[in-house]
């Protein structure tokens, strides 16, 4: 197989990838009474600390309003809480209450131990490539949306 046929597959892999690994994830969160979206919410906030909605939505590369809707599920829930924002007034920071905080440290815990798993059978290198790989499809891809290249 060439390397641009190679390439091309990576490319259309990546959607029965992801939504296998969604498929896992819900299945890994059916005890915890967190969606895949909230899962989602509280990785930024445990990862990067309080943020603002629109912050969240730059993380995790999609639309505010649907951040927005996602962030409200979190606070239905008692997993994130609404902080004063000093640097602006009307939009609050999203913080990660005490039982938030325990549980996405737990899911975030079995899915690594599932990744561990999941290496087995590959090389170390091979792992290393395939990420490099990716990231930078991912950013030339971006590049191409956004009319800066191709």
């Amino acid at each position: 197989m060439e390397k641009f046929d190679a390439l091309y597959r990576i490319i259309w892999m990546s959607r029965p990838l992801m939504q296998a690994a969604e498929a896992t994830v819900e299945t890994a969160l059916r005890d915890t009474d967190l969606t895949v979206r909230m899962r989602a919410v509280l990785e930024i906030l445990l990862q990067f600390g309080d943020l603002a909605v629109p912050d969240i939505a730059l993380r995790l590369e999609i639309k505010r309003q649907y951040v927005q809707v996602m962030v409200n599920e979190t606070l239905d829930a008692g997993l994130t809480k609404k902080l004063p924002n000093p640097r602006h007034k009307r939009s609050v920071l999203i913080s990660l209450t005490e039982r938030g905080h325990t549980l996405i440290e737990e899911v975030v815990a079995q899915e690594k131990r599932l990744a561990m798993s999941l290496a087995q059978g590959f090389e170390e290198e091979d792992i290393l490539n395939a990420l490099q790989v990716v990231e930078r499809l991912t950013e030339r891809l971006k590049q191409v949306a956004e009319g800066e290249d191709g």
